[in-house]
């Protein structure tokens, strides 16, 4: 797959947890110097943050 390519996910999330990314979206427009952003923008910056954190203990893990 190339680098670039995207998907769509289809997901159902309770109220509260779109109304908490609603809240993350909101906090990012104000806090980066970016223009735009969009709920696919931060949902990508949170999981690959997150996984970078599980690799690292994966790795701290294996020594």
């Amino acid at each position: 797959m190339e680098p670039n390519s995207r998907i769509q996910l289809n997901v159902r999330v309770s109220k509260k947890t779109s109304d908490q990314l609603d809240e993350i979206v909101e906090y990012y427009q104000e806090n980066t110097k970016y223009g735009r952003v969009y709920k696919g923008d931060v949902l990508t910056d949170i999981i690959e943050k997150s996984y970078q954190v599980m690799e690292k203990k994966k790795s701290l893990g294996h020594r």
